[in-house]
């Protein structure tokens, strides 16, 4: 009893966003994911102090989860942000920038919490109104899914701002060509009723260029290289039947079921399994099964058995690819060796054929008529650029798919932040009186948390330039400007040739002003909608959206804390 130590009472903080240590490690995170932000971002690495695998990245899915804190506010806005991460896999740095700017800010204009959060509600439901607007919003774009241009666009938008990736201009076109393909080829077309979307496979290949990566219709199975014969060419044009397992077929005592089983003396167990389970192959040989599927092991003796009679054994297929393969042949898995094989269970397989992607040798597997699983080959120099391709694939599809829902999108380059600070801040100054009254504060006060809340928005779009260039707003159609940091002023209208999103063209008649600088509030003229000029940056609508409701809200909730109490045992 002596040994024992006492436990110590929790720790609590009164007023966090008062205390020194938390303040400086909020803007020690908000410098870090600026840093990250955008097409010029800077590259993390992250090492886990006691050893372990050193990760290279700047997206914020992966930065957020390896940045540990001791402070239970920084993880409070860490875990927030990751879960928007998680549902729309893009605009996650966005929506930090964003609510960490809130928070700063407020702090730094001494506005009471009780009134920015106020305030910060109000703005959000105005910016909120006004993207929801399909006729009036000038920075948000209709998808037009008869073409694909807008897509790539977007897509290229998404793997562009991950330097990570290190792609050059041909490949980065390459991948978002691949990326919309992909994205199109898990929509079915014909299926009447409700749409159930498909999947999009992704096998990784190092030590390839990025230009050998490729997107196919169907499934491809790492196969090993004994197993590639030249009969796999020689089959006839008639679908194939499979039969796909999901319990092992090594003839395991453990595979049977749960429970107790009793042996009798003298009873050969592994000879009588093997019987079963060569009394399978004899019925799918009967059925003229022609593909062998086993998420586990097969017993060798059952795959000599299977191979002998010409049918094509797979093992060791993966639980990853056990959904895909029963959407894209029809099958339906078999979990027990206590059942009688049915023909229902058989699924169909169109064609077999091998492609060959470096050192890896794949089966090709083609589904009978239309089919909404595709596989794409991913392919890069070495494992950190591949991994980050990899995950960055993989959002902008799910990115894609929202677009299905809400088929918009919204300007990129920084240009819908400084427009949307732009309307808020003439819409707000045009109502002063009354939104002060209805918010049960005074005019002064409420400019000051309308101000706050804009600067933040521009705070994000000036977070995209990170080699000494200048953030400029034209005071005509609010768009995001870059003047490079070795232009003089005098020259600024020749060295800008469009804004951040590619819609507006500079003229002799265009007026900048810096961003972190006082500008009178004007309304910003709408752009011509049949204006032959399309945008070169283009970001999710969806994702957006909803990063700008995690951001303040999230902001209003640290705003709002005012206890902290943590458990130090």
């Amino acid at each position: 009893m002596s040994r024992l130590v006492k436990k110590s009472p929790a720790v609590c903080t009164d007023l966090p966003l008062e205390n020194t240590d938390v303040c400086h490690k909020l803007r020690l995170l908000r410098k870090l994911l600026i840093s990250c932000f955008g097409p010029s971002g800077r590259l993390k690495q992250i090492h886990n102090n006691i050893g372990g695998h050193v990760v290279t990245t700047s997206s914020s899915s992966v930065l957020l989860p390896l940045i540990s804190s001791s402070q239970p506010l920084v993880n409070l806005i860490k875990a927030s942000i990751h879960g928007h991460g998680s549902r729309f896999s893009d605009c996650g740095l966005f929506a930090a920038i964003f609510c960490l700017a809130l928070i700063e800010r407020a702090q730094q204009c001494n506005v009471r919490r009780s009134m920015a959060i106020k305030v910060n509600k109000h703005m959000l439901s105005v910016c909120t109104s006004y993207l929801q607007q399909e006729e009036d919003c000038a920075c948000k774009v209709k998808l037009d899914f008869c073409s694909s241009q807008n897509l790539i666009t977007l897509a290229r938008s998404i793997i562009s701002s991950k330097p990570a990736c290190v792609l050059t201009k041909p490949e980065l076109f390459h991948i978002s060509k691949l990326a919309v393909q992909a994205f199109l080829l898990t929509v079915p077309c014909n299926n009447p009723g409700t749409v159930t979307l498909g999947r999009t496979v992704t096998v990784s290949v190092e030590g390839q260029s990025v230009l050998d990566s490729a997107v196919f219709p169907g499934l491809l199975i790492e196969m090993p290289c004994d197993f590639l014969r030249s009969e796999i060419y020689n089959r006839s044009n008639n679908p194939m039947l499979m039969v796909l397992f999901s319990s092992s077929l090594a003839g395991d005592l453990s595979e049977l079921e749960e429970g107790v089983i009793e042996v009798h003396p003298g009873v050969d167990t592994e000879s009588q399994i093997l019987d079963q389970l060569l009394d399978f192959g004899k019925q799918v040989i009967k059925d003229e099964v022609k593909v062998f599927v086993c998420q586990k092991v097969i017993h060798p003796v059952l795959q000599q058995y299977l191979r002998t009679h010409g049918i094509i054994v797979i093992e060791r297929l993966g639980i990853s690819l056990m959904e895909p393969l029963a959407q894209l042949t029809g099958a339906k898995s078999v979990a027990t060796l206590q059942t009688t094989i049915t023909p229902e269970v058989y699924g169909k397989v169109k064609d077999l054929s091998i492609k060959e992607f470096g050192s890896k040798k794949m089966l090709h597997l083609q589904p009978v008529g239309e089919s909404a699983i595709c596989t794409m080959i991913l392919c890069h120099r070495n494992e950190t650029m591949l991994s980050e391709l990899k995950v960055v694939c993989q959002k902008t599809e799910h990115v894609l798919r929202l677009t299905l829902k809400e088929p918009f999108t919204l300007l990129g380059g920084g240009c819908t932040e400084t427009h949307l600070a732009a309307y808020v801040r003439h819409k707000s100054k045009s109502q002063v009186a009354e939104t002060a009254s209805l918010l049960g504060c005074s005019q002064t006060e409420y400019l000051l948390g309308v101000d706050v809340f804009c600067r933040s928005l521009e705070s994000v779009a000036r977070a995209l330039e990170h080699d000494g260039g200048v953030s400029s707003i034209d005071l005509t159609h609010a768009h995001h400007w870059i003047l490079p940091a070795d232009v003089t002023e005098e020259c600024s209208e020749e060295s800008l040739d469009s804004c951040g999103c590619g819609l507006v063209k500079s003229n002799t008649n265009t007026k900048w002003t810096h961003l972190n600088t006082e500008y009178a509030d004007f309304c910003p003229a709408p752009l011509l909608r049949d204006a032959p000029v399309q945008p070169r940056v283009l970001d999710s609508f969806t994702a957006k959206l909803n990063a700008l409701h995690v951001a303040v809200e999230t902001a209003n909730l640290a705003l709002d804390v005012r206890y902290v109490i943590q458990d130090v045992n």
